[in-house]
């Protein structure tokens, strides 16, 4: 008898090829026909001609302290995914000597716009090293498959302490240890490695991570570990440092796939043909015979922020005093002449690869506090600077000091310009991805990417045909992070299923929620249009609500070669 039996479904299977009317039957967790059913089974869904895909894969998430504390993975198996991989820029909580959680929690803070009182509440130590990790992983039954990456940053910290964001030389014993660790981790089920060289990417006062001082001697000896081993992958937010090519000679060097993560390889239309030529390069990696992918991201990349927390600036070396400064004083550090012309200092010398380089019409006014501010909503800083013939870096300080730094900016930085996105989403070298789902809960949550790319770049732009956009987000990820037996509906496959209506599937506006351990509070989106998913045969969430106790995920530690 079946487990399940799916009934009057078109399934789209995830290989790209045509959709059919089809049942589908599970037992023990995986598919084991497709076509009509012959035997009964204990629970029967009736479709109603809906769509059936496998699940969404997610390859780059950051659930990896949150999972700790709820293991429902929130929000992202509502929005669809059922898989999902954590650990990415090399930041996350394994290993990790008790000595260190805190100062790995506080960089985690900062560099993944995370609550940290809700870290310090919520995070369950109940392990060390990368092993007891996954093991902890397992006790705790998430509700979506969690692959796990190695992570740079993190094991840099265990091996060296205050000393990884401090010095950008590991000494040879450091680095052995680190290689040890590395190793360890790829042989307790790590699916790769993952690293920063963003300029992004600082954390607690203003101190580098880790990873992003590291020598490139370092990185190609960790990374070296996954050839030596002959699994894993590469992954890497890689800044401007670590060019298409910097990442072709580690994947040629190793023989693993490499993925590049990267804001300049989104679309900017102030070099509009920058992150196309991008593409272009991996793709001639891979012709070369190396895999080397980017993560491309289907959504535009904006950011909500106040200048009480100014992440989306902090790359700029004058920012240095506001990440260093008590909450008490930072009227005073913006009110400050020479804190103004650092900044406009760093703005006409931007570096390549920060967030924001000086273009004040991708800035605007989103939300204020009082009612002399909110007549500003909406308008952009460079329309107010030029309205009032002032500088836009005064605009924007003296607005936010008159609404007593309270008034919410909507930065609007790449991929707003659908036809500049479109040929990055629909090129060979990319995997769509880039949720961060888990990260920058204050302002954003992206985790819903998948239904968002059905909804608009599926059905609103045909840019895809849904049997194609169904295989961007589920076999194809899964290929090429080496994913076995996930994002197809085939027997033998395990039973990762999203029941969805094409002609209203997609995601809610922001809301707040006030759920986060400690009371803190978090930006979600909902599904619109999912109708059920199953994780392994078990159905996770009904449409409205979840409804599986415990998870029936797996710590995913087996990969292809």
């Amino acid at each position: 008898m079946l487990d399940l039996a799916i009934r009057g479904a078109t399934v789209y299977d995830g290989s790209g090829g045509p959709s059919r009317r089809a049942e589908v039957g599970v037992r023990g967790g995986r598919i084991v026909a497709v076509g009509a059913l012959e035997e009964a089974a204990r629970a029967t869904v009736d479709a109603g001609g809906l769509a059936l895909m496998p699940g969404i894969v997610d390859v780059h998430t950051h659930y990896d302290a949150q999972v700790t504390w709820d293991a429902t993975l929130s929000p992202s198996p509502s929005l669809g995914v059922t898989t999902a991989v954590i650990g990415n820029c090399g930041f996350g909580i394994a290993p990790c000597p008790p000595a260190h959680r805190e100062l790995l929690l506080r960089n985690l803070s900062v560099v993944e716009g995370m609550d940290l009182d809700a870290l310090l509440a919520g995070t369950q130590w109940d392990f060390e090293t990368f092993g007891e990790y996954m093991a902890s992983l397992r006790r705790l039954r998430p509700f979506a498959n969690v692959a796990v990456l190695a992570q740079h940053s993190t094991i840099r910290t265990a091996v060296m302490g205050e000393a990884a964001c401090e010095r950008a030389a590991s000494t040879p014993d450091e680095l052995g240890r680190m290689r040890d660790v590395v190793r360890g981790a790829l042989r307790a089920g790590a699916i790769g490695f993952a690293s920063s060289f963003s300029p992004n990417h600082s954390g607690w006062g203003a101190r580098p991570m880790p990873s992003t001082l590291a020598t490139d001697e370092e990185l190609a000896a960790l990374v070296g570990v996954l050839g030596e081993e002959a699994r894993g992958v590469f992954v890497s937010a890689t800044g401007p440092r670590a060019t298409p090519e910097y990442m072709e000679n580690l994947a040629a060097a190793t023989g693993r796939p490499a993925f590049i993560v990267t804001v300049l390889t989104m679309y900017n239309d102030a070099e509009p043909d920058r992150a196309l030529g991008m593409y272009e390069r991996c793709r001639a990696a891979i012709r070369r015979g190396r895999e080397v992918y980017i993560h491309a991201s289907c959504q535009p990349l904006s950011f909500d922020f106040t200048l009480r927390d100014p992440y989306v600036l902090y790359s700029h070396g004058a920012f240095a005093r506001v990440k260093q400064a008590a909450r008490a004083d930072l009227s005073a550090v913006y009110r400050d002449p020479a804190f103004r012309a650092a900044f406009r200092a760093d703005l006409a010398r931007p570096q390549a690869g920060i967030l924001f380089a000086g273009d004040w019409r991708r800035i605007e006014i989103g939300l204020a506090a009082t009612d002399a501010a909110r007549s500003l909503e909406g308008r952009t800083i460079a329309e107010l600077a030029h309205a009032s013939k002032r500088d836009p870096v005064d605009v924007l300080l003296d607005t936010a000091l008159e609404d007593g730094l309270d008034t919410v900016f909507v930065g609007k930085f790449f991929n707003s310009d659908d036809d500049g996105v479109e040929p990055l989403l629909q090129h060979p070298a990319g995997v769509v991805a880039l949720s961060d789902a888990g990260a920058h809960l204050k302002f954003l949550c992206d985790a819903g990417f998948g239904l968002h790319f059905l909804g608009h770049w599926v059905r609103e732009r045909r840019a895809f045909s849904l049997e194609e956009g169904v295989r961007r987000l589920t076999s194809d990820p899964a290929r090429k992070y080496r994913i076995p037996h996930r994002g197809r509906i085939v027997p033998g496959a395990w039973a990762d299923l999203l029941l969805f209506d094409p002609a209203t599937v997609g995601v809610s506006k922001l809301e707040r929620a006030s759920d986060l351990p400690g009371g803190g509070t978090r930006m979600i989106r909902r599904p619109r249009g999912v109708h059920g998913v199953w994780v392994n045969g078990m159905r996770v969430f009904d449409g409205e609500r979840y409804d599986a106790e415990p998870g029936p995920g797996h710590v995913l530690d087996r990969f292809a070669r």
